[in-house]
Formats: C-alpha cells, sequence, structure tokens
C-alpha cells in the first residue's frame, strides 16, 4: 500500500514539473515561399513577436518551396510539421518532424493524391492530433476538374477538401473526400471543443465570397453540417485559431490588404471583430497557432541570436 503512494506521489510530482504550455506559437513563412519555416510567439493571444528564421528550408517539391506551414504535437513530444509543397503538379505535399523545433528530421513528400491522374494541386495541409483516436488527421484542398459541378468557378479552381488519417507518418489511411459543401473549400483548420464537438473553420474560395466559414462535427475525420454564413471581409483566407480564456480568437490573412485580422467568438454563431485589438508582424503570411511553453520560447530565442552572431 505504501509502495502504491510512493509511487501516486511520485508521478504528481513529476507532473508538477512538466512545464506548463501556456504559450502561443504561430507558425509562419514569408513570400515567394522560398525561405522555409519562420515563428512568432505570443504570451496573450493577442500580441505576436517573430522569432525569425528560417527554421527549416524546403527540400522537396518540383518548385521547393514552403507555404501554409501547419504542425501539430504528438503524445510523445515530438513536432510534425507539414506544408504546401507547390502552386500546382505537385500531387502531395511536404512533411517533416523534430524534437525541439531547431533540428529536423529529413523532409518528404506525402503524395496523397497520386491515384487521381487529374489533380491539379494540393493546397494548405493541416494536421490535427485527434487524441480519443490516437491519430494524426491531415486534409487538404484539391482541384480535381469536372468532377464537382463547378459554379462560377474555372474546373481548376473548384477545390473540394480531402483527408489521410496516420499513426506514425510511414503508413496512411486511402486517400478520401473530407469536404464538400457544394462550392470550392480550402484552408481549413479543425477546433475542439470537447468531447465529440468538433468546429472546422475554413474558407469559402467561391468567386462571391472568398472568406471565412465554419461548419461542425462529431469527430475531427468529419462529416460536417450546418456551414454558417461568412464573417470576415472578402479576401480573406487562411484561418487558425486560439483559444484565450473562454473565448476563440480566429486570425486570418486579409491577404489583398496585405494584413492580418482576426474575430472573436465563444460559440462560433457569434463574432466580433477584433481586428483592432491584435498586432501581428507585417510580413507573416498563414499557418497555424499552437500551445508550447515558455522553456521551449527561450530555447528558440536562444538559438537565433546565435544564428545573428554567425
Amino acid at each position: 500500500m505504501k509502495q502504491t503512494q510512493f509511487i501516486i506521489v511520485a508521478l504528481l510530482f513529476l507532473a508538477s514539473c512538466k512545464p506548463a504550455k501556456d504559450v502561443y506559437l504561430f507558425t509562419s513563412f514569408r513570400e515567394p515561399a522560398v525561405d522555409g519555416l519562420f515563428f512568432l510567439y505570443s504570451n496573450d493571444g493577442y500580441r505576436w513577436t517573430d522569432l525569425g528564421g528560417s527554421w527549416l528550408k524546403p527540400a522537396i517539391g518540383e518548385k521547393k518551396l514552403m507555404r501554409d506551414p501547419s504542425m501539430a504535437q504528438g503524445p510523445d513530444g515530438v513536432w510534425h510539421l507539414v506544408w504546401t509543397s507547390g502552386w500546382n503538379g505537385d500531387k502531395g505535399f511536404g512533411y517533416a518532424s523534430s524534437k525541439d523545433l531547431i533540428h529536423w528530421s529529413e523532409q518528404q513528400f506525402i503524395p496523397v493524391m497520386r491515384q487521381e491522374q487529374d489533380a491539379f494541386n494540393v493546397w494548405a495541409p493541416e494536421i490535427f492530433y485527434q487524441k480519443d483516436s490516437a491519430q494524426f488527421v491531415i486534409v487538404w484542398a484539391t482541384t480535381i476538374p469536372f468532377r464537382f459541378p463547378k459554379g462560377q468557378e474555372d474546373e481548376k479552381n473548384n477545390h473540394r477538401l480531402y483527408c489521410t488519417t496516420t499513426r506514425d507518418f510511414v503508413t496512411f489511411t486511402p486517400t478520401r473526400l473530407y469536404y464538400d459543401p457544394g462550392y470550392s473549400v480550402i484552408d481549413a483548420t479543425v477546433v475542439q471543443r470537447g468531447p465529440k464537438d468538433f468546429v472546422l473553420v475554413f474558407k469559402d474560395n467561391t468567386r462571391l465570397q472568398r472568406n471565412i466559414k465554419v461548419a461542425f462535427g462529431a469527430s475531427a475525420a468529419g462529416p460536417w453540417h450546418d456551414d454558417s454564413q461568412s464573417f470576415t471581409p472578402e479576401f480573406t483566407e487562411g484561418p487558425t485559431v486560439a483559444k484565450v480564456k473562454d473565448q476563440y480568437l480566429i486570425y486570418f490573412d486579409s491577404y489583398r490588404a496585405k494584413k492580418y485580422g482576426a474575430v472573436k467568438t465563444t460559440d462560433f454563431k457569434t463574432f466580433t471583430d477584433a481586428s483592432g485589438e491584435v498586432s501581428v508582424p507585417v510580413g507573416h503570411k498563414h499557418g497555424t497557432i499552437v500551445m508550447t511553453d515558455k522553456r521551449t520560447i527561450k530555447r528558440l530565442q536562444h538559438e537565433h541570436k546565435s544564428q545573428d552572431l554567425h
């Protein structure tokens, strides 16, 4: 009995020693997307500081680009990064992993649409770790000309969302259609509010919209329903979400205005403009917001200073 109590106390002590994940980290890239991975960080979810880069230069894909970097951490502490490797022609996305966000594995090209001869592109892969199924869900947008009614879209701009899942980044489930709301859709990100309570934040990419909406589901793997009306201005894309206390901040890239904006919500039904409350460095292009600890940020700051000295 005493031995059992000792083990419990020891485990509680070790848990208390684990750094709290109370710092926001924002993956980023810079146009023209040839320099690779950049980071921002924030202590409050509103005001962001540039951590510099490049932390990983793109080495795969026909054009060797890195756009839309998305990152998630597994239960073993390893970070997994995916990104858009080309505007068109590539039938997959880039992938690399890291234990410390400084040293990265060899880059791989994951050919998720190779089975589709007419697939035109693979855009904005977004990675999400679903705890209840212990797997990573990766979602991206692809155009397959003449596959869906195109509405007002060109056949090479009529996107739908597709996905795969993996536990080890060695084997992947077969690619499947993830979300077809009946119009062109790109730039999806998954938010979990609670058990069997998920929100999909995405860009309606049709000509009359080109702004952000949400849909709802019971699993990160879908299906999704009840897509909302848009709640951002036109020409906005690349949404990502930070939970700040009891509110969610949905960040978006106003790509024609060349600035970042945000809205606040508690229920993903009513949205309040928060663009005047956030501060995002000029030049930042969209990625994913994740949580980390102060120790990680200090390590990145130290490494960045060391690189500057050299």
